[in-house]
């Protein structure tokens, strides 16, 4: 999530409330995470989903010792116009996938909210451990691990979504 709740009157606010994650929070959770996938076992590498999850795949790398990372690139159609993918549900466009079914692979995104990216990563790469550093309720299910669960209406600006004061 990288552009802030729509403003629209046609399109209702789901957002009701926001939490600011600072960068050492944001640290903080990903060594964590790492902590918890290096008991789990080795890894041939990582997968981020772009864009939210090249931080946390390169902080968890650094921490792992892992020096191999692809990504996959999707996005909604409606994030293409300043407005928020949740906000606007479009289908989604596949920019980037990489080969194979995800097996051995570490999937790495920032958050998972309602699901929709992740459950069309998930079809291509199902056999990749999927963690997350946050999770809401509704995207919860698709993920293997996770650190923070947030409330669904919770928007969740990231430190480079935001202007520090």
């Amino acid at each position: 999530m990288s552009s802030e709740p729509t403003t629209d009157p046609s399109h209702p606010n789901p957002y009701k409330d926001e939490i600011v994650i600072s960068w050492p929070e944001l640290h903080r959770d990903a060594r964590y995470l790492s902590g918890v996938l290096d008991g789990i076992g080795e890894w041939k590498g990582i997968i981020a989903i772009t864009r939210g999850g090249l931080v946390p795949a390169a902080l968890v790398a650094r921490e792992l010792e892992i020096r191999l990372i692809d990504t996959v690139c999707v996005v909604s159609y409606g994030a293409q116009d300043g407005a928020g993918a949740e906000q606007k549900q479009g289908e989604l466009h596949w920019l980037k996938r990489v080969e194979g079914d995800g097996a051995g692979w570490l999937l790495i995104d920032d958050l998972v909210d309602t699901g929709r990216t992740a459950r069309a990563v998930r079809e291509t790469l199902p056999k990749a451990h999927f963690a997350t550093l946050y999770a809401k309720p509704k995207g919860r299910p698709l993920v293997d691990t996770f650190v923070k669960e947030f409330r669904q209406e919770k928007w969740v600006y990231f430190p480079w979504d935001i202007d520090y004061r």
